[in-house]
């Protein structure tokens, strides 16, 4: 399983906080029902950190409303030999 990180934008009015957290309360699904939120902190985002096998099933724990607009980032943990081999995925 691969992890990600998914970052899912909302408006930042408060009828738009609001109405995000209550769909992703509502869907009962562990994942979303913990999701950290940046709102009081005046980042009108929530982010979850699940292990899935791709992306596209990780798009596929967002409320379909919030789909379009989350980012979906993979996460990797580098030891100290693969930290010298990174020159692989960098342009330029």
């Amino acid at each position: 399983m691969k992890k990600y990180l998914i970052e899912v934008p909302h408006g930042s009015e408060n009828d738009a906080c609001n109405n995000a957290i209550k769909i992703f309360l509502d869907t009962g699904s562990h994942f979303l029902t913990h999701a950290n939120w940046g709102c009081l902190d005046g980042e009108h985002k929530a982010w979850l950190i699940v292990e899935v096998e791709n992306k596209e099933e990780a798009r596929y724990i967002i409320p379909p409303l919030f789909r379009s607009v989350a980012k979906i980032t993979q996460l990797t943990n580098f030891n100290a030999e693969e930290f010298v081999q990174t020159d692989k995925y960098h342009q330029g």
